[in-house]
């Protein structure tokens, strides 16, 4: 079943300004309509780099809901444990600046409670088939209290990505269950509660070392923005990797990259410091472009000792 995600499904309309943006006026520009959300862009970056993944989700019966399943499908992604429900897909509507940095956004988060469902009638045969779980770590409670029971029975290494940290930090402490948190660095401030900003990447390793250690989280990845990526574990690895240097188009869906990227590391054998060198190589092919996920990668391209896996 390969890396199992459970995370939801938006449809984001993008606004871009074709001129000198302007935060309170009229801006003349396009407007796109992509496939996005958290656990399916990290399902689709995982998929592209042709592995076969499962997506735990919902979406709904609109001719967007049949456009994600439709792609998610094409893509190799095993999509039979994603339901059609009345609230199941989100919208994230964004305005983007000059730089292609998120200017204003509003974002209308769907009701994920039918996953309790999916996961009581099906979570063992979708826990023990997993080579490891990724889970918006913001999903409503109870959820993330059966994935984490389902984990442990079935012995499964659960990495958490965030979707909205104001929410997150109301699973804090679900936290101390994950083999990884992978989140950005205005994410950790609100995490520990201090303010990262102007934090040389050097400095931020030696920082997110103390905090993990006195909060007991496992692992830990933060990336930077340009400032690249930094990491600890409780077993004491620790260190920074910097950004690949890449003109930005859009920035929207490099993070989730990342995680992926990150997650596909750790999962099939690599060390931290190797799997944050994936992490950055996916989100740098994601900002170069207008997509949300990574183009198509071979598993050795990522220095994965391993071909296609076959299925889906």
């Amino acid at each position: 079943m390969g890396i199992v995600v459970i995370g939801m499904i938006f449809v984001d309309i993008k606004g871009y300004p074709e001129a000198s943006f302007i935060p309170t006026g009229r801006n003349v520009g396009r407007v796109e309509r992509v496939h996005g959300g958290v656990g399916r862009n990290v399902a689709e970056d995982i998929a592209n780099c042709e592995l076969r993944p499962t997506l735990v989700s919902l979406t709904d019966e609109s001719g967007d809901g049949e456009d994600v399943l439709r792609k998610l499908r094409n893509h190799k992604v095993n999509t039979d444990y994603i339901r059609k429900t009345p609230d199941g897909l989100g919208t994230w509507l964004a305005v983007f600046d000059n730089a292609g940095d998120v200017a204003a956004s509003i974002s209308k988060r769907p009701d994920m409670t039918p996953i309790l469902d999916i996961l009581d009638s099906q979570g063992d045969e979708i826990f023990a088939g997993a080579d490891s779980v990724i889970v918006e770590i913001d999903l409503d409670k109870e959820i993330i209290k059966r994935v984490f029971r389902l984990a442990k029975k079935h012995d499964k290494k659960v990495y958490a990505v965030v979707g909205n940290m104001s929410v997150a930090l109301e699973r804090r402490d679900f936290m101390k269950s994950t083999d990884c948190l992978v989140c950005n660095l205005q994410e950790a401030g609100l995490l520990f509660f201090e303010d990262y900003s102007g934090k040389k990447p050097e400095e931020m390793a030696d920082i997110l070392a103390e905090r993990i250690t006195a909060a007991q989280i496992p692992g830990m990845i933060v990336t930077m923005g340009a400032d690249g990526a930094v990491y600890a574990n409780l077993a004491g690895e620790k260190g920074y990797c910097p950004a690949r240097r890449v003109d930005v188009v859009d920035t929207t869906g490099a993070g989730d990259s990342f995680c992926a990227g990150a997650v596909i590391g750790m999962t099939y054998g690599k060390g931290m410091a190797e799997s944050v060198e994936i992490g950055s190589m996916l989100a740098a092919s994601v900002i170069v472009t207008s997509e949300a996920v990574c183009p198509r990668f071979l598993p050795r391209e990522l220095g994965l000792d391993m071909d296609p896996v076959e299925g889906v």
